[in-house]
C-alpha cells in the first residue's frame, strides 16, 4: 500500500513525495481514510508512528474546499505544549505547501497582537493549547461557532496537565454537528469518558499500544546508586557511541544542575524546562537540532512531540514517576524507521516505578550489564562524587591470619641450679635506676643461701586469723585517714592557709 490508495489528492501527494514518504505506516493507513469520510475517530498509537500526519494530511484535503471567515476558524487542534503545537504547524506548512489555507499558531509566551490579527484575517486551520485559548474566547477576540473539525491530540497528556475541564468547556462552545477526532497514547477511564460524552459513532484504532513493541528501540534499565548517577551517565555518553541523545529528568531544577555538570565536564550540552520563556525554549531546540548541541538534558515538557531527527540515545535520568512517560520519553529515538537506544537509571527508590513501567510496556527491560563501566567509575571517580565515596567507604578489614602453633616451651633449670647473681652482668651495665636511700646496698644484704627456704617458712594459715587482729581503728592510720594537722592541745591551725581566706599565716 502506497499513499495513493488512501484516496489523498494529487497535490497533497507531491507534497508527500518531496519529503521522501512513499509507503504510510500503519496508524496512517487506517487513520487517513476515515478522517477523509468524515467519521468521529479515536486512535490509539504509540508515539514515534507517524501519528501527526495521519491527521495533518487529510485535514489538508478536508478544508481544500471551504470559505475562510473573519475570527471564525474553520477547524481546531488541541496540544498540550507549546512545543508540539509549533511542530504540528511546521507539518501543515510542509504538507500544504500546494494548497492555498491560512494557518494560525495559538500558544502562550509570544505576544498576542500578532495571534489576534491572523485570526481577524480568517483562518483555516487554528493549532492552540487549551489555556491561551480560552483567554482569547473570554475576551471575545475568537469565535468557534465556525469549527467543523476538532482535533484533541495526546489526550492523556492533556489529562496529566490538567486541561481536561478546559477541553470539556471548548467542546461545549463548537458546534454539536462536527467532527471530532481524539488520539492518545493511551485510554484511562477519564478518556474514555470524555469521548463518550463528545463523539459520536467514533471509529475506534489501536496500533501497537505498548512502547515495548518498537523493535527499532534497545531498552535497558540500569541499576545505580543515586549519588552515582552523573558518573554512569558521563561514562555512557563517552562509551556507548552517542551521537545525538535526550537525558529526562523529573525535576526542573534537577534539569539545570545536570546540564550545568555535563557542561563542566566538557560535553556539548543545553537544557529546556518549563520555568524558560517559549523564546528561550525555541532558541535551544533549534541549536539541537542543527546540531551545535548534541545532549539535550529535558524535563517532560519535551517527551512529547519532539521530533528531531537521528537522536541516538534517551536516557532517564530519573524514572519516570508515571509509566506513560516513559513511552513518550523513549519515542524521541528510534523514530521513521531509525535505530535508538534507551538506558533508565533504577535507583532503590525507583523499584515500584520501573515496576509499573513494565507492566504498562507488557514485558522486563533488560538489565544493562555496565562490565568495565562500573569498575572504571568506582576506581576513580570524578569530582562530584570523590568526596561522597571518601565519606561513605568502609575501612578495609584485614583478613585474620592464622596463628603458627608455637613449640613447647623447654623446662627452666631449678632456681638452685642457675648462676650465682654474682656471676652475672652487674646491674648498673644493665640499667641505670636511681638507688632507693631506704633500701640497703644489695650487697650488704644477706646471700640469697643464707635465708630461710620458702618450703621452711610458715605457711599462710598458719598466720593468726583475721578475728584475732587488732582492729582497724587500732591500727596505724593511713596518710589520707590521718587528721588535719591541728595539734591536740591547741585549736591553731598549722596547716597552710585557704587563699581565699585573704589573709597570712604570720
Amino acid at each position: 500500500m502506497n499513499f495513493a490508495d488512501l484516496g489523498l489528492s494529487d497535490e497533497l501527494l507531491k507534497a508527500v513525495a518531496a519529503k521522501g514518504y512513499d509507503t504510510p505506516t500503519p496508524i496512517q493507513a487506517q487513520a487517513i481514510p476515515q478522517v477523509l469520510m468524515m467519521r468521529d475517530l479515536i486512535a490509539i498509537a504509540q508515539t514515534g508512528t507517524g501519528k501527526t500526519a495521519s491527521f495533518v494530511l487529510p485535514m489538508i484535503d478536508v478544508l481544500a474546499h471551504g470559505r475562510r471567515r473573519a475570527l471564525m476558524p474553520r477547524s481546531l487542534i488541541l496540544e498540550p505544549t507549546r512545543e508540539l503545537a509549533a511542530q504540528v504547524a511546521d507539518e501543515f506548512a510542509l504538507y500544504g505547501v500546494n494548497h492555498d489555507l491560512k494557518m494560525a499558531l495559538l500558544i502562550g509566551g509570544v505576544q498576542m497582537g500578532d495571534q489576534v490579527k491572523a485570526l481577524r484575517d480568517g483562518v483555516d486551520v487554528l493549532i492552540a493549547t487549551p489555556g491561551r485559548l480560552m483567554d482569547l474566547f473570554e475576551r471575545g477576540k475568537i469565535l468557534l461557532t465556525g469549527c467543523d473539525l476538532l482535533v484533541i491530540d495526546e489526550a492523556d497528556r492533556m489529562l496529566d496537565m490538567g486541561f481536561i475541564p478546559d477541553i470539556e468547556n471548548i467542546c461545549t462552545k463548537l458546534p454539536a454537528n462536527r467532527q471530532t477526532l481524539l488520539f492518545s497514547a493511551t485510554m484511562p477511564p477519564p478518556i474514555k469518558k470524555l469521548a463518550d460524552k463528545f463523539l459520536s459513532n467514533p471509529k475506534y484504532i489501536e496500533v501497537s499500544r505498548p512502547a515495548s513493541k518498537n523493535l527499532n528501540i534497545a531498552q535497558f534499565k540500569v541499576n545505580v546508586d543515586a549519588r552515582k548517577k552523573r558518573d554512569v551517565l558521563r561514562h555512557l555518553l563517552r562509551t556507548d557511541n552517542v551521537t545525538t541523545a535526550i537525558v529526562f529528568c523529573n525535576r526542573k531544577t534537577m534539569v539545570r544542575e545536570l546540564a550545568k555538570s555535563l557542561q563542566q565536564n566538557g560535553f556539548s550540552a543545553g537544557e529546556i524546562h518549563g520555568d524558560m520563556d517559549q523564546s528561550s525554549r525555541i532558541a535551544e531546540l533549534d541549536r539541537f537540532k542543527a546540531g551545535t548541541i548534541n545532549i539535550l538534558v529535558a524535563s517532560d515538557v519535551a517527551a512529547r512531540g519532539l521530533d528531531v531527527k537521528g537522536v541516538s540515545h534517551v536516557f532517564n535520568f530519573d524514572t519516570p514517576w508515571h509509566p506513560d512517560d516513559y513511552v513518550h520519553r523513549i519515542g524521541r529515538t528510534g523514530r521513521a524507521g531509525a535505530t535508538g537506544r534507551a538506558f533508565t537509571f533504577v535507583a532503590p527508590a525507583d523499584e515500584e516505578a520501573i515496576q509499573n513501567v513494565e507492566k504498562l510496556t507488557g514485558g522486563v527491560i533488560p538489565i544493562y550489564d555496565m562490565q568495565g563501566g562500573a569498575k572504571e567509575a568506582a576506581a576513580a571517580p570524578t569530582s562530584d562524587a570523590a568526596e561522597e565515596q571518601a565519606e561513605t567507604a568502609p575501612s578495609k578489614a584485614k583478613p585474620p591470619r592464622e596463628k603458627a602453633e608455637k613449640a613447647p616451651r623447654e623446662p627452666r633449670a631449678p632456681r638452685a641450679a642457675r648462676a650465682p647473681r654474682e656471676e652475672r652482668a652487674p646491674r648498673e651495665e644493665r640499667a641505670e635506676r636511681e638507688p632507693r636511700e631506704e633500701r640497703a646496698p644489695r650487697e650488704e644484704r644477706a646471700p640469697r643461701e643464707a635465708r630461710v627456704p620458702r618450703e621452711e617458712r610458715a605457711p599462710r594459715e598458719e598466720r593468726a586469723p583475721r578475728a584475732a587482729r587488732p582492729p582497724r581503728e587500732e591500727q596505724k592510720p593511713r596518710r589520707d585517714d590521718r587528721a588535719p594537722a591541728l595539734s591536740q592541745d591547741s585549736d591553731e591551725w598549722n596547716g597552710p592557709v585557704p587563699g581565699f581566706l585573704g589573709v597570712s599565716a604570720l
